[in-house]
């Protein structure tokens, strides 16, 4: 059994995901605040099992139990691979950062890079002893590679998720029966996080004119080609351990 773990698996790109890798031979784990019914329906249809569990990653205390509960959905003796693919992330606070509530920049450090290092953490120890293909995939943003006006929040946590990806991935070469990690970037994306970026105010975001003609100009990824890549990644022979890469590096 193909062992798939998906955070932020409920809509967007996540939910793409769980479509594009459901298959016969496939058990993906959902990580996510709702659960989707269709979605359960969908994978059922395509032969494939999908255990849903709600969760919220901005509690970051409790993701030790969380990932507890993840493995004893995983029967470890059928796994013939086992990867996780932390997709869940939030844009939001995007204003200025004198603007922001402790809370608000508190909560985004949670979900966009804590919680993807200590899942990714448990992963490896709860994974060191076995003996097959074991990769994941860290969805950052180009926001790491260039400060973009009110996203002071978001931008330094992909930032700091890059270098994290690379710091990993460089720890796992060390261990008997490594983890293969990188870090990607899935361009810009026709989702809610999107229509969330074009809600922004002029004021708290100046680039929000730019964002509303990617829509208008019909330049957003539709999330399933994005998917799609990521299917091929997983599954490829060549993959890029240790490197930040982007979905333009495979269109």
């Amino acid at each position: 059994m193909n062992y798939l773990i998906v955070t932020g698996a409920s809509k967007g790109l996540g939910q793409e995901i769980v479509k594009t890798f459901a298959s016969g031979n496939s058990h993906i784990i959902s990580i996510a605040r709702t659960e989707n019914t269709d979605l359960q329906q969908y994978v059922s249809v395509k032969g494939g099992i999908l255990s849903q569990l709600s969760f919220d990653l901005a509690n970051i205390h409790e993701i030790d139990s969380l990932m507890k509960q993840v493995f004893d959905v995983i029967n470890l003796k059928d796994a013939t691979s086992i990867h996780l693919i932390n997709n869940a992330g939030m844009v939001a606070p995007i204003k200025p950062i004198e603007r922001c509530e402790p809370e608000e920049i508190i909560k985004n450090q949670h979900v966009n890079l804590l919680a993807p290092m200590l899942i990714i953490s448990s992963f490896c120890k709860i994974t060191s002893s076995l003996p097959i293909e074991k990769r994941i995939i860290n969805v950052s943003s180009g926001a790491a590679k260039k400060p973009i006006y009110g996203w002071s929040s978001y931008g330094s946590a992909k930032a700091a998720l890059d270098l994290f990806s690379q710091g990993a991935a460089l720890d796992q070469q060390e261990a008997n029966l490594p983890v293969n990690i990188i870090s990607f970037h899935p361009g810009i994306m026709d989702t809610d996080m999107q229509e969330e970026i074009r809600s922004s105010s002029q004021e708290d975001f100046l680039n929000v004119e730019t964002f509303q003609n990617y829509k208008k100009e019909g330049k957003l990824l539709p999330p399933q080609r994005v998917a799609d890549v990521l299917f091929s990644l997983v599954s490829s022979e060549a993959f890029p351990n240790g490197q930040v890469v982007s979905v333009q590096d495979y269109l």
